[in-house]
């Protein structure tokens, strides 16, 4: 084990302070929404985590509390309470300085996957209050701050001692402030992946996760001891298995690489990186590193067994990867992220050692197991053959005859030509439609009615779908073409408008329409959603007119039921039953007009699960999507933050 000195008050390097959190939030922690809020947890865990790879900490606990507090435990080595050469405990430096920490220059951590000393900082800062706990050198310290100000009193620059004891390790409670975060629930299914996620990639790690809020008590044991070849079992349990498991491993140029992949009897590819157990949604060199040797392998071997001739093209990469479920896995000394948050890796050292090492270990597998070497060249054969039947169904509906820019007729564009200033609004019915025309802002804003439900994108094959004359207009208005399985003609830099925004009635119908929408956006235009520009308008339910007073607008029924009980004498109640009930002054100033509007930003917090969800609500198969509304009947609310 690594020597014990190493880790001390001379570990931590300070950087700069801590001023610019609660100013920018978003650039600390992605955003100030659920997906934000969660993010102050995972920051901690990793912390805990690093400890697990540097040898000491074995077990984490996360607890979620009824005040909406959360607490992470382990029993790792502690926060270093000595003094530092700032004249405080190492501990407070840690805490309240922005890249103050023991993972710069690798002696204490030989691999990281925190902030490099912001995660601890940021999540003080953006927290009401914050509780420090601290089991170190037989003795038991604490410290507390409100948001981000310390509020324990040094003694000589050191943490008050507060008992004594034989354990090890550090607790840290926090609230987060409100005051930063639009919500302050945890949103509990997205931090048990987190976590489930993390103990796959550290087979020696236990994690412990307590939800003790009313309605959601739950204990819960997360060990894996399979790593990640038990992720992939799981992540294909409901399919059916073209071979066993594949897991190979290596270590070059200081990156130690864990890759595990199977191919299953379906089209899909799920393949998934992190770097120092961090998930990188948006992949990275390690990904690319391994799709592009992997990608060589196969065209090689298909060649040397016959089944690409001489004058046969090339697999590509989408035909190899037909299939395929991978998780790939490295620990990296130095990493590089686009983005504070880390969603995706930079490191060309990163790609050269994932393509050494599954180039060497690959071949070595292939050659020894021929039988899988032939299920994965199947997939990609057929998936190849796939791909060019589509291409020619695409060539033929797209370019043959050459549709208009509105195929329907029923778009009524905008004058503007800026897309920055643009925006459409996809319309359910000609008659909200014709309301909306009436009501928007010519100069900017484009309106697209739609005829009731488009096609459910889920369970079409392509021609299908490009045969369809709403989802071709869509297509078409929005001028940046689309992306599918086998190939991406899709060109964001086209956009013509800024927001697309999806304007359904707010009743159920209203929102199966918005569902299948998002649908089609998601599988065909996933950028659109990645990078901001999809919207949920949304339209008032009621309208109250009081006997005196000023009339108002109220958009749910927990707003009607509000207004109930604060009101004060009688009014009078309208009830619109749809978008097309309400004249174009009223559309104007509850849905159209940016000053007094109210949208939804379509967001993906985790694509993994966005993929399994979209795959099992909106697919073929009904007794998955009947267990899940069974199970989560209690929970319908209608929410599309996706």
């Amino acid at each position: 084990m690594p020597d014990k000195n190493e880790y001390g008050a001379g570990s931590i390097t300070v950087l700069e302070g801590l001023e610019a959190v609660r100013k920018r939030p978003g650039m600390y922690i992605g955003s100030t929404s659920t997906r934000g809020l969660n993010h102050l947890v995972y920051e901690i865990v990793d912390n805990s985590v690093d400890e697990h790879l540097a040898g000491y900490c074995t077990e984490i606990h996360v607890t979620l509390y009824e005040d909406g507090s959360a607490s992470v435990e382990d029993n790792g080595r502690g926060i270093p309470v000595g003094l530092h050469a700032k004249g405080v405990s190492a501990e407070r430096v840690v805490l309240t300085m922005l890249h103050a920490g023991g993972k710069f220059d690798n002696s204490a951590y030989k691999t990281s996957g925190g902030l490099h000393g912001v995660g601890s900082s940021v999540v003080n800062a953006l927290s009401s209050w914050m509780k420090v706990r601290i089991k170190e050198n037989g003795c038991i310290y604490e410290d507390s701050y409100e948001r981000g100000i310390p509020t324990t009193e040094l003694i000589g620059g050191l943490l008050p001692e507060v008992g004594k004891t034989r354990e090890h390790g550090t607790c840290i409670s926090f609230l987060p402030d409100p005051e930063i975060f639009e919500k302050t629930r945890f949103r509990e299914e997205d931090i048990k992946n987190r976590l489930h996620e993390t103990a796959y990639l550290n087979p020696d790690l236990t994690i412990i996760y307590d939800d003790r809020r009313e309605g959601s008590m739950e204990h819960l044991e997360f060990h894996e001891p399979d790593g990640i070849r038990g992720f992939v079992d799981e992540m294909n349990k409901n399919a059916e298995a073209l071979h066993d498991i594949v897991y190979i491993s290596g270590e070059s140029d200081n990156i130690s690489v864990e890759i595990a992949f199977q191919y299953v009897n379906d089209f899909h590819e799920d393949v998934l990186g992190f770097c120092n157990n961090i998930y990188n949604s948006e992949g990275g060199t390690h990904i690319t590193g391994f799709k592009t040797v992997f990608t060589s392998i196969i065209n090689s071997y298909a060649r040397q067994l016959g089944n690409l001739k001489d004058k046969d093209a090339n697999f590509t990469g989408a035909d190899v990867r037909n299939g395929m479920t991978a998780v790939i896995s490295i620990k990296h000394p130095d990493p590089r992220f686009e983005g504070q948050t880390k969603t995706k890796l930079d490191n060309q050292d990163a790609s050269k050692a994932v393509s050494k090492i599954a180039g060497d270990e690959l071949t070595r597998f292939f050659d020894r197991n021929l039988d899988t070497l032939k299920a994965v060249i199947s997939s990609a054969e057929k998936a190849a053959k796939i791909r060019r039947t589509e291409e020619k169904t695409k060539t033929n509906l797209l370019s043959k005859p050459k549709y208009s820019f509105d195929s329907n007729g029923k778009l009524a564009n905008c004058i503007s030509k800026d897309a920055k200033m643009c925006e459409i609004f996809i319309v359910e019915g000609d008659s909200a439609g014709g309301s909306a025309k009436m009501a928007r802002d010519r100069q900017y804003q484009a309106i697209l009615p739609i005829r009731g439900k488009i096609l459910n994108v889920e369970k079409a094959s392509i021609d299908k779908v490009l045969a369809n004359a709403e989802i071709k207009t869509m297509i078409n208005a929005f001028g940046c073409g689309f992306s599918e399985g086998y190939g991406n003609d899709f060109d964001i830099s086209k956009l013509r408008y800024d927001k697309i925004v999806i304007m359904a009635d707010a009743d159920v119908d209203g929102a199966h329409i918005a569902t299948l929408l998002l649908t089609l956006f998601y599988r065909f235009m996933p950028e659109l959603i990645q990078e901001g520009h999809v919207y949920i308008a949304m339209p008032p339910l009621y309208k109250v007119v009081p006997s005196k007073g000023k009339e108002e607008y109220l958009y749910d029924d927990k707003a009607l039921e509000r207004y109930r009980a604060s009101h004060k004498g009688s009014f009078t109640l309208q009830r619109y039953k749809g978008l097309g009930e309400m004249d174009p002054g009223q559309l104007w100033e509850t849905t159209l007009d940016p000053k007094t509007r109210m949208m939804r930003v379509v967001e993906i917090d985790d694509a993994k699960t966005a993929s399994h969800m979209t795959e099992l609500l909106m697919g073929s198969e009904v007794p998955p999507r009947r267990a899940f509304i069974h199970d989560h009947a209690e929970d319908a609310e209608l929410d599309f933050q996706a």
